[in-house]
């Protein structure tokens, strides 16, 4: 199963997560009244694959824990979690995917333009959101986030195939999980009634738990098989992509065969590749990217000292512990 959805089980046990989420998808599915049927036919479709929520359900427990007023909190988890969905149909167009999660895409029925057309709809209908929260610093770090998002999109889009690069990888994976992560612990903290060093701390807790999800889910990519993580094994680098473990690997071993075919570019090499997963697989590279990825969730527990003990920062604990604690 994927790791979204595991941890997003985690988070749906909590009941003001329960009591919340429900509107949330109602104000997120209201954002098309009134508008073409078409679109409304569209957001329901997307928002009925969407997931586990897992951001919705962070903005939900850190504004808890921070003092934040109820309905606050539900439109800007709202806002994220549509900025998240529309991201999803740009990328599903770019990429080609014509499933998502068992579903169809909005593509593999619509047309290019009008699959672009409906992602830019639920982008505007999520900064409008954003804007409801009556918080500037909101709209602001909203923008950058977006801003971020298609940054790191383009990079590996024209910079990233083939390349070892820790700097490349790092800023990748802030752009698509990162970022995202942030601010719904931010975002939720500056709606609350709590002093900056609070809400740094909470932007902190994001960061750090976000890049140590996007590494696990990036070792998932060697260790777990294709029925669990909903795409094939190795995946990343038939698309050029190299990985924290790829890049432990290629530090250790620069003359391996395979790893010089990788930065040749010769991803697309199905034999090659596979080699590859399966020698990383039996290396210490794996371990090596685990350990990091405990690294962020410890400095993401340290974040929340000084909270006081309760149901939202215990949640927040043991998601933090379990998304590096499970077996990768």
């Amino acid at each position: 199963m994927p790791l979204a959805y595991l941890i997003g089980d985690i988070l749906s046990t909590k009941p003001l997560v329960k009591a919340n989420i429900e509107k949330v998808e109602a104000r997120m599915r209201a954002q098309a009244n009134e508008r073409h049927p078409d679109l409304r036919v569209a957001l329901d479709n997307l928002l009925a694959a969407g997931g586990k929520r897992v951001r919705p359900k962070l903005v939900l427990l850190t504004g808890n824990m921070l003092g934040a007023d109820p309905e606050k909190l539900v439109t800007l988890a709202a806002a994220i979690e549509m900025l998240h969905t529309a991201t999803l149909v740009h990328d599903d167009l770019i990429d080609g995917s014509l499933m998502r999660r068992g579903n169809d895409t909005l593509n593999a029925n619509w047309t290019p333009a009008a699959t672009v057309l409906t992602g830019d709809f639920v982008f505007a209908r999520a900064a409008k959101l954003a804007a409801e929260t009556g918080s500037l610093t909101v709209m602001e770090e909203f923008a950058e986030t977006l801003a971020i998002m298609v940054n790191g999109e383009l990079t590996q889009m024209f910079d990233a195939r083939g390349l070892a690069s820790r700097e490349n990888y790092y800023e990748r994976i802030y752009a698509k999980t990162g970022s995202l992560f942030e601010l719904s612990t931010h975002g939720a903290a500056i709606i609350s009634p709590v002093d900056t060093e609070i809400i740094e701390k909470a932007r902190i807790f994001g960061r750090e738990l976000g890049t140590a999800f996007q590494i696990v889910d990036d070792i998932l990519d060697f260790t777990g098989d294709q029925a669990a993580v909903g795409k094939p094994v190795g995946s990343d680098l038939l698309q050029g992509l190299i990985t924290l473990p790829a890049l432990y690997y290629i530090e250790q071993y620069p003359n391996d065969k395979q790893v010089k075919s990788l930065l040749n570019g010769h991803y697309h090499n199905e034999k090659e590749m596979a080699i590859l997963v399966e020698n990383i697989r039996q290396s210490n590279a794996i371990q090596l990217a685990l350990n990091e990825a405990k690294e962020y969730a410890s400095r993401a527990l340290q974040s929340l000292n000084g909270q006081p003990q309760s149901e939202e920062r215990l949640a927040l604990e043991s998601l933090a512990q379990y998304v590096t604690n499970r077996n990768v």
